[in-house]
């Protein structure tokens, strides 16, 4: 049974659905073999990449901050499936599951981890900083609750050019308690914005428990501000994606906000330089890990079905840690920015000079 139920900002519960239901929603119960083995190929394919940019980390490869997303890969992969055209992504920084769930190519990714020119943000942002316009991938955010506004004005966008869209804007459970996220709150409903609040909530700030940090269901907090509100797991991506077509039908066919909060939980640390169990134990990690692991959990779904079989499973293992190592040979052989490289990207009109209409310096050495 999930733990928790789905309400509204009238605060009227429904009833939680059984585990079964959730493969039977009429978003799961549509899915091709084909698209429910991709769902499970992508989760790996995350975990892979995730592993051997830490073995990058631990070799001094990666500078810089590293925050692994391994142990929530349903939640990018279920919310990112039910993308339409005019639908955007944007994030905080544990960014690299959601840039692959949307698409992204692995190499690139893996270099940016490694500063290289070949890098998404042409080695400029490092982890916290993908980005894929092409893609509708917004980033990527070092600041705690800064992506929030701005994933509201991409909201303000889609209405604004009268499309049927959602934005769908990611935080983690820390965040929550930021000013500017409740700020965002605030217009997005007053105004009508079609935008999904995405809590992804793992337990820990940093490593401060949600116990000791913040009063309250976070996701009740949409209550104040008019909004509809959900909860759900975050380890079973058809529970995933059941409750999160619910709230992506608001915001495309009544422009209304909404928050949604997922219980999920990582297994490293809030940064690889972390340490993983000073503020948690070990048996904590490993009884999720056994029991609620999102990769094992649907694995296990789709081996009952028929989709998965044995041998299927350890062909995409495979190919998923052969990517992996690709993308790590890539990003060795890549090249870094040159020094010229660091005024370039900064400044629209340093860029395109021929078009430049403001006077005086861009630039001081």
């Amino acid at each position: 049974m999930s733990k928790k139920t789905t309400a509204t900002a009238d605060k009227k519960a429904a009833p939680a659905p059984s585990v079964s239901d959730f493969a039977q929603a009429p978003i799961n119960a549509g899915l091709s073999r084909e698209a429910k083995i991709e769902l499970h190929r992508k989760m790996v394919r995350i975990r892979r990449f995730e592993e051997r940019s830490l073995r990058s980390y631990q070799a001094k490869k990666i500078g810089g901050f590293l925050h692994l997303y391994i142990g929530q890969e349903a939640v990018a992969v279920g919310c990112c499936s039910l993308m339409g055209p005019n639908d955007h992504v944007i994030t905080a920084y544990r960014d690299h599951g959601h840039a692959i769930a949307v698409g992204m190519d692995t190499k690139p990714l893996m270099a940016e981890l490694y500063g290289k020119a070949t890098g998404c943000s042409k080695g400029k942002g490092g982890s916290m900083h993908y980005f894929d316009p092409t893609r509708n991938f917004w980033g990527g955010h070092g600041i705690v609750g800064g992506q929030i506004p701005l994933g509201t004005g991409l909201a303000y966008g889609i209405k604004y050019k009268g499309l049927k869209g959602a934005a769908m804007a990611f935080m983690g459970d820390g965040a929550v308690n930021q000013g500017a996220v409740h700020e965002a709150y605030n217009l997005a409903s007053l105004w009508n914005l079609p935008v999904v609040f995405v809590i992804e909530n793992n337990g820990y700030s940093m490593g401060t428990s949600q116990a000791r940090s913040s009063a309250g269901e976070l996701a009740q907090r949409a209550a104040g501000y008019d909004m509809e509100w959900g909860q759900c797991n975050g380890h079973d991506v058809y529970e995933v994606r059941a409750t999160m077509d619910k709230f992506l039908t608001l915001a495309r066919e009544k422009n209304r906000p909404s928050t949604v909060e997922i219980d999920t939980y990582r297994y490293r640390g809030h940064s690889v330089a972390d340490p993983d169990n000073t503020y948690r134990s070990k048996q904590e990690i490993e009884e999720y890990r056994k029991t609620k692991d999102p990769i094992q959990v649907f694995q296990q779904k789709l081996l009952t079905e028929g989709v998965l079989t044995e041998a299927l499973i350890e062909q995409i293992d495979a190919e998923a840690r052969a990517e992996a190592d690709n993308t790590a040979d890539f990003a060795e052989a890549s090249p870094f920015p040159t020094p010229d490289d660091i005024q370039k990207d900064v400044y629209w009109e340093s860029d395109n000079p021929a078009e430049r209409k403001s006077q005086g310096r861009l630039f001081f050495d």
